[in-house]
């Protein structure tokens, strides 16, 4: 079974647009979970223009299912998880600049960067995921930093699904199955939808969980976010 985690950033960015608390975003967190999210998760960056700091010790009081929070590790990131310690903590190497996360971490370069950083949040009893491009050597890199999982970036076989599907999910099938050698438990994320989710999903072996956010809160305006999210349970099982 896959595990679907909401990530609710984009609903934190409309309530940035207007100011107040609407929509309410720790409604909105216990609503995905009633309609059978397995998992929140937020992506607090630093100019906080969607999900703010603020924000993260609400959704740690009141999140029953799996919390999970992405970003750059520095300094102020750190302090914020390890004050509010989630269930998994994703490690995703996006500047402040960039719109989204659009690349992997060089788990070689960043080996002694990341294996303090794993370090310190698997002490406060916290899962980490490394977010890797599908390559087996980010994999084996992340393993040696002691990351519990990887995140593959999934941006790039979404992409390539649209003309070749078999293709675009090849890599990952490679990576995976070393990943599953070497013991480390794989997440994915980023552009999965309702086109391409089940088939990634059947491709991929042992895939434990995908987040997703910008396709499901944007289906959800057509669907309502109850149906949008048993659509996306239905692709996953």
């Amino acid at each position: 079974m896959t595990r679907l985690s909401v990530n609710i950033n984009k609903v934190a960015l409309i309530r940035n647009s207007r100011g107040g608390n609407l929509p309410d975003l720790v409604q909105v967190a216990k609503d995905c979970e009633t309609f059978g999210a397995q998992g929140i998760t937020v992506h607090p960056r630093p100019d906080q223009r969607h999900i703010r700091y603020a924000d993260v010790p609400l959704l740690k009081a009141i999140v029953s299912t799996e919390f999970n929070i992405e970003g750059n590790p520095t300094p102020d990131f750190m302090q914020l998880v390890l004050a509010h310690p989630p269930h998994q903590c994703t490690l995703v190497p996006d500047s402040p600049q960039q719109l989204t996360s659009d690349q992997g971490w060089d788990t070689i370069a960043n080996q002694d960067f990341l294996q303090d950083v794993v370090a310190q949040l698997q002490a406060a009893g916290i899962r980490v995921s490394i977010f890797v491009d599908a390559s087996e050597k980010m994999v084996e890199g992340a393993k040696a930093a002691g990351a519990d999982r990887i995140e593959f970036y999934t941006g790039h076989f979404a992409r390539e699904f649209i003309t070749d599907p078999v293709r675009a999910v090849a890599p990952h099938v490679q990576a995976a199955r070393l990943a599953n050698d070497i013991g480390i438990g794989i997440n994915a994320g980023h552009d999965l939808n309702l086109d391409n989710l089940k088939f990634y999903k059947n491709q991929v072996p042992e895939l434990l969980e995908v987040s997703i956010g910008h396709a499901l809160i944007s289906d959800a305006l057509y669907f309502g976010l109850e149906n949008t999210i048993q659509r996306y349970l239905r692709q996953l099982n």
